[in-house]
């Protein structure tokens, strides 16, 4: 990522043809952005991304590193050059990288923000700050909203200092603010249909529209050759609803004769935890914690994996798990919110029982044992079922969301 002070950077697609349809000017609102790691900013980055290559002019309103380093820079995101609007933020020290932005101030920028852009739509990708005050100073001046929902209560209960009981009165109050938000606003989108069931259950209301993250499936590699080891990966935020503990657990009851290998790719609060228990189960010689890596890094652990595992229980979409596909691997994952979605069971891979470390593992050594011919089908199936997920037909959605037009099919 680089930054400076220079003016707005257009694409050479920002002219378009006789009879095209104009360029829009697009404010996205995201509580989470780079440099943080998680599935929500790596979507809003590459919509946002997506969005400039297409010829749109795109401003992005997120929280700063730090209180001190804020303002408007030009910034380069997946290759594209686009507006950034950093806010004042703070670090949430009970979370090991979050930054937030301070609510009592949110309408204070999203004014200051609406007034220097003027765009002809706002995209919030949460409700919860930024998203909260955009969504409503921008009624207040009759520019329409879209809103994106990536939250589940599971993603923010480990980073709260409040007592379980008031945790839950608070996350109530906030789901209810969340409908007041939601209900300001032209739509509203989240990954899955089974998110937005969820959704629509959690806070009543209606015509949640589904649309996919999206994946450039061509940026990944697949290997369809036979492995010469058994090499499990994961790719993820380090935290409890992840329940990376449970997959541990499960390759240390497998087959010593397997020789099973995991790699672990991301950061976050339970790695220190995840590093004693690997101790403890005698498998600290099998287990690699990668960190955050480069992206070349990361795609050659997807393609050279024999399979990819996620025990999560909060997943809405799991760009991980479509990166994974993309890269040709049988996918082995808990059959928890939206990931059925992604893995059919006995086609692209197998579905578990949430936390049930017997079944993770009997279903590790169903694929692990497999013949060739059918470790060949099921990356075949993973490949296929990703492509409903390419970049572009989300792209051509949320174009048709922002100028209020019929969705494509």
């Amino acid at each position: 990522m680089t930054e400076s002070a220079t003016p707005d950077d257009r694409s050479a697609e920002a002219h378009p043809a006789a009879g095209a349809k104009p360029p829009l000017k697009i404010l996205i609102g995201a509580d989470t952005f780079l440099p943080h790691v998680n599935g929500a900013a790596r979507f809003a980055e590459r919509l946002a991304a997506g969005l400039v290559t297409r010829g749109h002019e795109v401003h992005v309103m997120a929280p700063s590193e730090t209180h001190r380093k804020h303002g408007r820079f030009t910034e380069v995101i997946e290759g594209q050059p686009m507006t950034m609007h950093r806010i004042p933020s703070w670090r949430w020290y009970p979370h090991d990288w979050l930054t937030f932005v301070l609510p009592f101030r949110a309408k204070y920028y999203a004014r200051r923000v609406l007034d220097e852009v003027q765009p002809d739509i706002v995209h919030i990708q949460s409700h919860i700050v930024i998203g909260r005050g955009l969504t409503r100073i921008a009624r207040q001046r009759g520019i329409p909203v879209v809103a994106t929902n990536h939250v589940m209560a599971e993603n923010v209960l480990d980073f709260t200092v409040l007592p379980r009981p008031l945790t839950d009165y608070a996350i109530r109050l906030a789901w209810e603010d969340a409908k007041r938000t939601f209900d300001m606003t032209r739509a509203v989108t989240t990954p899955t249909r089974k998110a937005a069931e969820f959704l629509e259950h959690t806070i009543e209301i209606g015509n949640v529209i589904p649309v996919s993250c999206g994946i450039e499936a061509s940026h990944y590699t697949a290997d369809l050759t036979p492995r010469d080891a058994h090499r499990l990966v994961f790719v993820g935020r380090l935290t409890t609803e992840k329940q990376i503990d449970v997959v541990l657990r499960a390759i240390a009851r497998l087959d010593p004769d397997l020789d099973v290998r995991f790699d672990i790719v991301g950061k976050g609060d339970q790695r220190r935890n995840l590093e004693e228990l690997t101790a403890e189960l005698g498998l600290a010689d099998r287990v690699h914690f990668h960190g955050h890596t480069a992206d070349e890094e990361l795609r050659s652990l997807l393609t050279n994996a024999s399979l990819f595992v996620i025990a999560s229980i909060a997943e809405l979409q799991s760009i991980a798990t479509m990166e994974a596909m993309a890269s040709g691997l049988p996918i082995v994952a808990a059959d928890a919110v939206a990931l059925p979605h992604l893995v059919h069971d006995g086609e692209n891979g197998y579905l578990f029982e949430p936390g049930n470390i017997d079944d993770l593992a009997a279903k590790l050594t169903t694929v692990l044992t497999q013949t060739p011919e059918e470790r060949l089908r099921m990356q075949r199936a993973s490949l296929e079922g990703v492509k409903v997920h390419d970049m572009k037909r989300t792209l051509d959605t949320f174009e048709a969301l922002y100028r209020d037009e019929p969705l494509p099919e």
